[in-house]
């Protein structure tokens, strides 16, 4: 048996490593990205690395109704990528739950087994962009970097990190990474009214201040907009009845009178509520 002594000094020692190894980022193999199609880009102090997902969300394309002009788009965007062709960056921004998030993870569904690759990251390690695509320059893969629910507020570093990788570093970015982002604003940042007081009228030209267009270069840097709204009433049924079809029950007048009083309760008609209240009706047997 150790001496106390021993047991100690053998503490103080594991200690001491633990502290010096969080000075130093841990290995990021590339032989993960050979693994997986879906990565996490994590962050635990000064350590970083990718982390595969092992089960990636397994929504396909034709499980998103009511958006098929915002599909259309970003699928052949994303095609254009796969294949090695010239392709743009992409914000998704709009209405919670209307398919924003979703639609980018059925893109990685749809064209893996091509070469396609998502890195999910943060908003607050947006900042180590610059170092997770120098990693993946050079790579056959072609990879998504996606951000989700993208937000900023004033004189967040991420801020112009994202920038900086979208448009605006002497270096080029890598043809084999682009950026697909999600928001609830359109610009990504908190718009307030006083800013409005600094636009001025130049002839028939409307010219904003100088806050508002820090705000608008943001989001111009990305090549496609797909704006995503609320659904109309008929919509949000034919989404909740695609749902309950395919977990095996039918939407009958009902269900229709109980999937409406589910999205009034929740003040919000969206893909997002037809699939929970389609989960919750067949689950209890409902409309089978």
């Amino acid at each position: 048996m150790p001496s106390k002594s021993l047991k100690k000094f053998l503490h103080r020692i594991e200690r001491l490593a633990e502290r010096i190894e969080a000075h130093f980022p841990a290995p990021v193999l590339d032989s993960s990205i050979d693994d997986a199609a879906a990565f996490r880009w994590r962050r635990h102090g000064e350590r970083a690395w990718l982390q595969a997902v092992r089960n990636p969300h397994a929504i396909r394309l034709e499980d998103l109704q009511g958006v098929e002009r915002q599909k259309e788009v970003l699928m052949r965007n994303t095609l254009q990528f796969v294949e090695g062709r010239p392709a743009n960056n992409a914000l998704l921004w709009g209405s919670r739950g209307t398919g924003k998030s979703s639609m980018v993870k059925a893109l990685l569904n749809t064209y893996a087994d091509r070469g396609l690759r998502l890195i999910e990251v943060e908003r607050s390690d947006l900042i180590d962009l610059p170092d997770i695509v120098d990693h993946l320059e050079g790579r056959t893969e072609r990879f998504i970097v996606f951000s989700d629910d993208l937000s900023f507020e004033a004189g967040d570093p991420s801020y112009k990190a994202l920038k900086a990788i979208l448009d605006g570093s002497v270096a080029a970015p890598p043809e084999n990474v682009l950026i697909y982002a999600t928001s609830n604003r359109r610009h990504l940042v908190p718009e307030y009214m006083h800013e409005n007081l600094e636009a001025q009228n130049v002839g028939t030209e409307i010219h904003h201040g100088e806050a508002v267009e820090e705000k608008i270069s943001l989001s111009e840097r990305f090549g496609i907009w797909l704006s995503f709204y609320p659904f109309r009433q008929d919509e949000y049924l034919e989404i909740v009845g695609h749902w309950l079809q395919s977990m095996g029950a039918m939407l009958d007048d009902e269900g229709r009178q109980a999937a409406l009083q589910w999205a009034l309760a929740r003040g919000s008609r969206s893909g997002r509520s037809a699939y929970q209240f389609a989960r919750d009706w067949a689950g209890r047997g409902a409309g089978a």
